[in-house]
């Protein structure tokens, strides 16, 4: 990756993160509830923050979203959200899930 713009670097790291997410990690899980795929999720952005951090914590790298320039951490999120957005409501619909209603937020444990 040595030659690819920063924002194509993180980029495909939140691509390849949620492909495993979305892919393997959570239709594996043994109950799919809304609080555990946020908890999972809250996982998933921790480790996209680190990894991002190793590359670019540090460096001064500005990272473009077309209408401002922001930092590393701030894109990395930004991105993510908004790569993920699509992926969750679908999976969501996919598992009878409505993130909207009171009753998704109950775990049932």
């Amino acid at each position: 990756m040595g030659t690819l713009p920063p924002e194509l670097k993180i980029l495909i790291l939140n691509a390849a993160a949620l492909a495993v997410a979305y892919l393997g990690i959570y239709p594996s899980m043994p109950r799919i509830t809304l609080p555990r795929l946020l908890r999972q999720d809250l996982a998933l952005s921790v480790l996209l923050l680190v990894v991002a951090g190793l590359l670019f914590a540090g460096s001064g790298t500005r990272f473009s979203l077309l209408l401002f320039e922001t930092n590393w951490w701030v894109f990395t999120l930004l991105t993510a959200g908004l790569m993920e957005w699509p992926l969750f409501m679908r999976f969501c619909k996919r598992h009878g899930i409505d993130p909207f209603s009171d009753d998704a937020w109950r775990d049932g444990d």
